[in-house]
């Protein structure tokens, strides 16, 4: 994973969508695995544009409409077994499925479904308090 997918795969997650033609062009359409290289939208949640990217390097970018992203590492831990660490405290995921549309996670704060982020996304206005 080249640091430049990185960048483009963040971007992405911020809604920068005039980069997205160029990738196209550059063949950066995800391949292997289906799981990383991807941006997954948390699809179970009351609020928008929660996203996780496993990157192929091991690094998870997890972001939200409403948080700083943070970057993580990762790992694979067997087919079904996912780990990576939040604040310090170790996280372990079962992957429960994996299509080319749908992610379904089960962790310690439960089942989690995500799809691929449809591109353009840009995050709604959220109400600040």
């Amino acid at each position: 994973m080249t640091t430049k997918t990185a960048v483009i795969a963040l971007l992405a997650m911020w809604g920068v969508g005039t980069c997205l033609p160029a990738i196209a062009e550059e063949g950066g359409r995800p391949q292997g695995d289906g799981l990383t290289d991807r941006v997954w939208v948390q699809q179970d949640t009351d609020l928008p544009g929660a996203m996780q990217v496993f990157l192929s390097d091991g690094t998870l970018i997890s972001d939200s409409c409403w948080e700083t992203h943070r970057l993580s590492a990762w790992k694979q831990v067997d087919a079904t077994h996912l780990s990576w660490e939040e604040d310090g405290m170790p996280i372990s995921a079962e992957i429960v499925s994996l299509t080319a549309d749908e992610l379904v996670l089960k962790s310690p704060a439960g089942e989690q479904r995500f799809k691929p982020a449809d591109v353009p996304y840009v995050c709604p206005d959220m109400p600040k308090e």
